[in-house]
């Protein structure tokens, strides 16, 4: 007997023994920290986002045509806008010129003189009858007139669209590309009741 209760007490010292050292071992394992935290070097951290730039592209186009394209660095846009925009403005010319011509012979013939431009042949010959008559002088008024009017509504547009493009370009090169964005369509198919659902899916990767 009494070595059976040597033997049980032996025992149980090695358990006691056993589980204070296992204890102590758990205790000093939550206590260690990490010397460093180390970094996801896939992640990049993106240009601060600028609220002025698109306001700044469209005042500078405002100014002058073309320049919020170069704030843009858009420079490849510079002849198109010059161009679409120089185009309205040569038509609005060339109409208004040929507005006042017919509007000074047509005002000649009200005051009684035929001496205008159309009483003339191509060697500047007097003739007996003019080459347009006073009725087609007013129709030819009405019709530069109103082709001045449309040139100079289209040079306006131009104008207009030139600031909208800047400032959308401005918008656009601020726009999140990154590659952990992704929107894609979305569809499941429900087989309890047969039907389908359709929609977007936003997702972020981390």
């Amino acid at each position: 007997m009494i070595p059976n209760k040597i033997l049980l007490t032996g025992i149980l010292v090695c358990i006691i023994s056993f589980a204070s050292f296992a204890q102590n071992k758990k205790k000093n394992d939550k206590k260690e920290l990490p010397k460093e935290v180390a970094i996801d070097p896939i992640i990049e951290v993106s240009e601060p986002i600028n609220p002025l730039s698109p306001a700044k592209a469209a005042f500078f186009s405002a100014i002058l045509p073309g320049l919020g394209q170069a704030y843009n660095k858009k420079y490849w846009k510079i002849p198109i806008v010059y161009g679409a925009i120089g185009t309205g403005v040569y038509f609005y010319i060339d109409n208004n010129k040929e507005y006042n011509r017919y509007r000074d012979a047509y005002k000649s013939r009200l005051a009684g003189f035929t001496n205008d431009e159309f009483y003339l042949d191509s060697q500047g010959n007097q003739l007996t009858t003019p080459r347009v008559t006073t009725e087609k002088l007013e129709d030819a008024q009405k019709f530069y007139r109103r082709n001045k009017e449309i040139s100079l509504l289209v040079t306006l547009g131009l104008y207009a669209l030139n600031i909208i493009d800047a400032n959308v370009d401005a918008h656009l090169l601020q726009y999140n590309v990154d590659e952990n964005l992704s929107l894609a369509p979305h569809y499941k198919f429900n087989e309890f009741d047969a039907t389908s659902n359709l929609g977007l899916t936003l997702n972020f990767k981390f």
